[in-house]
């Protein structure tokens, strides 16, 4: 296969540089800023996209699981739906499932909260 065209043969020619300039003295393509730009701007939409909502997900789950108090119905991940019990500090709660059965829980398995009490006066 013949090239036809002179951008082909004559790569200064293409940038703008003179076939009489050595290709020291023609400027490069816009240099390693140029290079690295769409990586950059990849990241940046990445971030924006994808990384800055995951973390504002995480701190509204935080949120509520901090806010959780004996009486609450909340839903595991799991799938489990009942009452808060009792809110420990090391990380756990226990969720009465039915009447008489309850179990433990870790407090970031908690998916939703479905009903709020209010607090006693």
């Amino acid at each position: 296969m013949q090239c036809h065209g002179s951008a082909h043969r004559f790569p200064e020619i293409s940038r703008g540089c003179s076939p009489s300039l050595s290709t020291k003295e023609c400027p490069m393509d816009g240099g390693a800023i140029a290079q690295f730009l769409p990586l950059i701007l990849i990241f940046a939409i990445m971030y924006l996209l994808l990384i800055r909502p995951q973390q504002k997900k995480v701190k509204e789950h935080q949120a509520m699981v901090s806010a959780l108090r004996r009486g609450d119905q909340v839903i595991t991940q799991g799938g489990l739906i009942g009452k808060v019990a009792k809110v420990k500090e090391d990380g756990e709660i226990e969720v009465e499932i039915a009447e008489g059965v309850k179990v433990r829980v870790v407090k970031s398995t908690i998916a939703q909260v479905l009903n709020k009490t209010e607090p006693a006066n």
